[in-house]
């Protein structure tokens, strides 16, 4: 379940990045660690995503942010691009990559792992739901902390 702050964060992200000539992908606050994490994905929509756009989003985004005071305490913000991070986190992210293999971090053991692998076959409100070896498992949404798209060799 997404943060409640997400939708604000987002409005304010999208028209920050309208100014620099992005677009906003995703959001993600991390509240389940020390000082919590906020993730806004973005892209370039006239040329793959560079270091610099990630830079003068996080500078622009950290000034807009500052100002309005959604986030009362201390977090880290984060920009990264659907082009670098292989991080799952919208639907159309999870239907788009269903048989693609995966890596799933919980925060706490499920069934005895924090790490799990196999090939995503689809995400719904209660589990992400992975094949490992023809045996389907689902992993419930409140223990996940990453959903990341594994490498292919």
């Amino acid at each position: 379940m997404a943060h409640p702050l997400i939708p604000q964060i987002i409005d304010l992200a999208t028209a920050v990045a309208e100014g620099l000539g992005l677009e906003v992908v995703g959001a993600v606050f991390q509240t389940n660690q020390s000082p919590p994490v906020l993730r806004v994905d973005i892209r370039n929509p006239e040329q793959d995503t560079s270091l610099d756009d990630c830079e003068r989003m996080s500078r622009a985004l950290e000034a807009a942010l500052d100002a309005t005071d959604i986030i009362p305490d201390a977090y880290i913000l984060e920009i990264s691009s659907p082009g670098i991070s292989r991080h799952l986190s919208s639907d159309r992210e999870f239907i788009s990559f269903k048989g693609f293999p995966v890596l799933i971090e919980t925060t706490e053991p499920y069934e005895g792992k924090k790490s799990w692998q196999g090939k995503l076959l689809k995400r719904d409100e209660e589990a992400v739901y992975i094949n490992q070896k023809g045996r389907s498992i689902a992993i419930p949404r409140s223990l996940i902390t990453r959903v990341q798209l594994e490498e292919q060799s």
